[in-house]
């Protein structure tokens, strides 16, 4: 059937795929009701799949039906270095287990184009307000990722289709903004829509395009870049209007955190979203990222925004070429993609925003989803006393309430360059005023991409952030993903001895607790500005709207008077931000070089390495069978468990589990590094596994209370134990377990450990109130069986208290009921329906296989041996 609609794009040499022909083939007039979303998935059905099931696949998405899954084929996989570097080392390891079964392992390649972005790795050991910082934080970097580097460098000459953007130049999403997306591709004389996986949540970033890209684990990532089609089915497709423009002085940080407290509200879990409406030609492409990248933190699986004149603009302002720019443009017209060719577009629900009501706001503590206005601080008794603080500050002290970090940082802001100038202005203002930030801040700038550094120098603002600490200190996610480095002893010693609530302020999208710093109790989001206004405040005890900042010759000085206004922002913006930058970074990034071809297909592991090791998926628990019968509760864990929670990724202390084994591996406590570096071990990476000091595991009772931390009970034994103490018990008896949890299990990160470190201590099936998408595929990937208590059960209901033993009982087959037998200590059974996550045949394939790896083994030896 595809063929048939295969037509040469008016004015180019190029052909496309009619996607608007085939869907009225099937129902006359039904394309004009289809969102955007619906329309990019129809061309990649008509283009990409198998001819037998185009019809079924399109009448699902034309009718919104959800009775059969569908395929999808993205164009590229984008990987950063951690969740990139994982997956390749279980390509790696997947190489190692087809030699040893026989087959050729030069076969197990990517084939789907792979980008690795190297971004995740640096920690800000050295703040911004140390002229060297950016050299001496890449040192650092280069020293203790020597092995880390060494792997990925191989994988470069080992594998084919594999491109590496080394440390040092970026983040992944904002350089997959300014300059991998094509949005539309060109190939073999066809024209398509780009469309994308990447191993991180805030790959949405890019949606912002008009390209459908989303964030999926490691383990789904590998399944792509093997070249088999991502499954689904039809997602529930939202329609977002956003009506009104921002007032005054209001920023798109203001707005995205505005966003995604009603968007969470909304319950947008799992939906791709799709703004509209009067309040969207207003919004800039960095705008729209900016949006687009928090599409986790309010739960979308997309934030999608249509091809429209400021698209265009953008590609333009990026140094795409005018022969690209020409290609988008008549494809989104001819192919309905265009903003306007959208006007009847159908949706699930439609939800509106009123872009005006946004105040100028922050997130926090502890969630990116609790907005709190700023002049809501002292509402929520954050705000203090300011005689006190400013007596303790005389004395020598840092206040209760103390901003220890402050951090622009981020692909979600420094992809816009309107809160960027924004943030330089502020400098500028406030170091014309004499204002400085206090001694105990420990600043930084860590840019997604080195054109920010550029138009900064352009606009003549770099030498006014770097005067209030805010030098550039790396091109990297640093303290957005816990890299936020050490403290000055002598502060991190004030802070323990005298109890202190340390905060951070950052200009990220996550601020889970023990995320951002192990001595900052929470942390909050907040603009560029904001973030430089705070390290001058010194403490988010503090009306940062109405409180003095400083008295300066006699006259005392507020935020209103440092904050630049909206015309002198965008007037720099465009005279400051040039395709010439783009250009001149860019081009030469990302020059084809010629590389000679690695030796062997087969790594030579490094036996003491504590960063790269082979992977263990057919050893120890994973190569025996899952029965789903006596399995004790490893932890019963309360609502929004986080991937942070699960695997932490910030820096590893000495008196953790995973510490006192690098100790023992000979690593100086300095280069511990963090969690996420090592994530290539498993013998370190094991040890992380339910690591986060925040963690509230309901068994770990002490004297009859619930004590907080990375702690277990053993049973039938009942001893309360370290966490890693109670995993190795049960590795040891061979125990088969269980997790029981609440609502919005998984929530966070896209890391394929907070997966993998349970299935490896031998966690077989996970039950809770609900799953965010991303880790509930993680888990499925890893054959771990997610199962979901039905409306109005939870652990509560059932009196659990982890000494019962479990089994599961049922056919596996998609959203089946299943049977969660409850075995208590006293004799009573309970049987309790569940249903079972695995949402696909796909899905139950994966699963009944033991894993993605499993079956791909499986799978291509019987293809090559056939």
């Amino acid at each position: 059937m595809n063929r048939e609609f295969r037509k040469n794009l008016p004015g180019t040499s190029l052909d496309y795929f009619d996607a608007r022909a085939a869907v009225d083939a099937i129902k006359p007039g039904a394309w004009d009701g289809l969102p955007y979303t619906a329309r990019i998935h129809a061309e990649n059905i008509v283009r990409k799949a198998d001819p037998a099931i185009i019809t079924e696949s399109l009448t699902q998405l034309i009718e919104r039906k959800r009775e059969r899954d569908f395929p999808w084929f993205p164009a590229r996989v984008v990987c950063h270095d951690i969740l990139g570097q994982t997956a390749l080392v279980d390509l790696a390891g997947l190489r190692d287990a087809i030699a040893d079964q026989g087959g050729d392992p030069a076969k197990v390649n990517p084939v789907v184009p792979v980008q690795l972005i190297v971004d995740h790795s640096l920690a800000v050991e050295c703040g911004g307000f140390d002229p060297d910082a950016f050299q001496k934080n890449r040192d650092i970097e280069d020293r203790r990722n020597e092995d880390r580097f060494h792997f990925i460098n191989w994988t470069k000459t080992a594998f084919d289709n594999i491109d590496v953007i080394p440390a040092g130049n970026g983040i992944m999403h904002q350089i997959n903004l300014e300059k991998m997306s094509p949005v539309i591709h060109s190939q073999n004389g066809l024209a398509f829509p780009d469309t994308c996986v990447g191993t991180d949540s805030h790959t949405p970033h890019v949606d912002a395009l008009g390209v459908i890209s989303v964030g999926v684990g490691g383990l789904e990532a590998e399944n792509v870049m093997l070249g088999r089609a991502s499954w689904m089915r039809t997602p529930d497709m939202v329609g977002v209007e956003l009506t009104g423009k921002r007032q005054p002085g209001i920023t798109a940080t203001d707005i995205v955190l505005a966003l995604t407290e009603f968007l969470r509200k909304e319950r947008v879990v799992g939906s791709y979203l799709e703004f509209y409406g009067e309040g969207v030609p207003g919004l800039t492409i960095g705008d729209r990222a900016t949006i687009s990248n928090m599409a986790p933190e309010y739960g979308a699986t997309a934030a999608m925004f249509s091809i429209d004149e400021q698209t265009l603009t953008y590609l333009r302002l990026t140094g795409r070429t005018d022969e690209q720019v020409a290609l988008v443009e008549t494809y989104a017209k001819e192919a309905g993609l265009w903003s306007d060719t959208l006007a009847k577009a159908e949706f699930e629900r439609v939800l509106t925003f009123d872009l005006s009501s946004v105040v100028r706001n922050m997130a926090g503590p502890s969630n990116p989803h609790r907005r709190l206005p700023v002049s809501a601080l002292k509402e929520r008794g954050i705000a203090v006393d300011l005689d006190k603080a400013r007596a303790e500050e005389a004395q020598g002290l840092m206040p209760d309430g103390a901003v220890i970090i402050a951090a622009i940082t981020s692909c979600t802001n420094t992809s816009n360059p309107r809160n960027v100038i924004a943030a330089g202005l502020l400098a500028r203002n406030a170091r014309q005023l004499g204002l400085v930030r206090k001694p105990w801040v420990k600043s930084s700038l860590a840019p997604g991409s080195k054109v920010v550094e550029l138009y900064l120098k352009e606009a003549g603002l770099m030498e006014d952030l770097e005067a209030l600490g805010f030098g550039i200190v790396a091109f990297a996610c640093t303290t957005c993903n816990g890299m936020s480095g050490a403290l000055d002893p002598k502060i991190q010693q004030e802070i323990v001895e005298r109890d202190l609530y340390a905060t951070a302020v950052l200009s990220g999208n996550r601020n889970f607790d023990g995320r951002i710093h192990p001595h900052a109790k929470q942390a909050f989001l907040a603009s560029p500005p904001l973030v430089v206004a705070y390290a001058i405040a010194g403490t988010i005890r503090f009306d940062i709207e109405q409180d003095v900042l400083a008295v300066v010759d006699g006259r005392e000085i507020r935020l209103k008077d440092i904050w630049p206004s909206d015309e002198e922002i965008d007037e720099l913006v465009a005279k400051s931000v040039k395709p010439a930058q783009f250009n001149q970074i860019y081009i030469p990034m990302f020059e084809k070089q010629d590389a000679e071809k690695a030796a062997s297909p087969l790594y030579d592991w490094r036996e003491m390495s504590t960063y790269i090791r082979r992977p263990p998926y057919w050893e120890g628990a994973l190569a025996g069978e899952r029965t789903l019968k006596g399995m004790r509760p490893l932890a019963v864990l309360p609502d929004n468990i986080t991937t942070d929670h699960l695997s932490p990724s910030n820096a590893i202390v000495m008196n953790s589990a995973a510490g006192e084994y690098l100790h023992k591996m000979g690593l100086p406590e300095e280069d511990f590094n963090s969690y996420a570096t090592h994530r290539g071990d498993h013998l370190t990476t094991q040890r992380a596994t339910f690591a986060n000091k925040e963690l509230v595991n309901e068994m770990a009772v002490v004297d009859g209370q619930v004590k907080k931390g990375s702690l277990a009970r053993i049973e039938p034994e009942g001893k309360v134990t370290r966490m890693w103490e109670a995993i190795e018990t049960y590795m040891e008896r061979k125990q088969p377990l269980i997790i029981i949890a609440g609502a919005d299990y998984g929530q966070g990160s896209s890391r394929d450990w907070a997966a993998k470190g349970v299935r490896l201590a031998g966690v077989e099936a996970i039950a809770a109130e609900g799953f965010e998408r991303i880790h509930r595929t993680n888990l499925i990937g890893m054959g771990v069986l997610p199962l979901e208590f039905k409306p109005g059960t939870t652990r509560l209901t059932l009196a659990i208290d982890g000494t019962e033993t479990y089994d599961v009982e049922g056919a596996l087959a998609p959203r089946a009921t299943l049977t969660l037998v409850v075995n208590r200590r006293n004799g009573e059974v309970v049987r309790v329906p569940v249903t079972c996550r695995l949402d696909s045949d796909e899905e139950v394939s994966v699963y009944e296989a033991g894993g993605v790896l499993q079956r791909f083994a499986k799978d291509f030896l019987e293809a090559t041996t056939a």
